[in-house]
């Protein structure tokens, strides 16, 4: 029941650290498309991901593209706080990629539009805020997608 966690151009090395942890935790792969905004020597990374770095099935893509060229095939479902349908409305599966785009933008117009009827939100039910932090997300939903594939 491998999962695949996916950040576009991730640009915070905390929550990075703290999304390898999840993923070690729950058997994920770990996938970061380039560019980062650190670099993966940073000892915010290395902190928040504890000892656990060196043992995290990672993945290291130069671009978007090239993330994209290499998984074409394969399922996936793109989080964003511009998705049309809930989480909760997922069809988890086996290996299927978890996209989530860069703390400060999110995933791009571009990448939303080609895949519409595959984007998908977190609800929030205040008008103060405009979405939630990366790791928190990559939780929730990482977390879902585990009680759903094994239910």
């Amino acid at each position: 029941m491998p999962l695949n966690i996916v950040l576009i151009e991730p640009e915070i090395p905390n929550n990075t650290g703290n999304i390898g942890r999840l993923a070690l935790a729950t058997g994920a792969t770990l996938h970061l498309v380039k560019p980062f905004g650190f670099e993966l020597s940073d000892k915010r990374l290395k902190r928040a991901g504890l000892d656990y770095w060196a043992h995290i099935s990672l993945c290291i893509y130069e671009s978007s593209d090239a993330f994209f060229a290499a998984h074409a095939s394969t399922e996936m479902v793109f989080l964003s706080s511009h998705g049309t349908q809930s989480y909760w409305d997922i069809n988890f599966e086996d290996d299927i990629f978890l996209v989530f785009g860069k703390e400060s933008k999110g995933l791009s117009k571009e990448i939303i539009k080609k895949n519409q009827n595959r984007s998908y939100k977190i609800p929030m039910y205040s008008e103060y805020i405009r979405s939630l932090n990366l790791a928190n997300s990559v939780a929730i939903v990482t977390y879902e997608a585990l009680r759903s594939i094994q239910n």
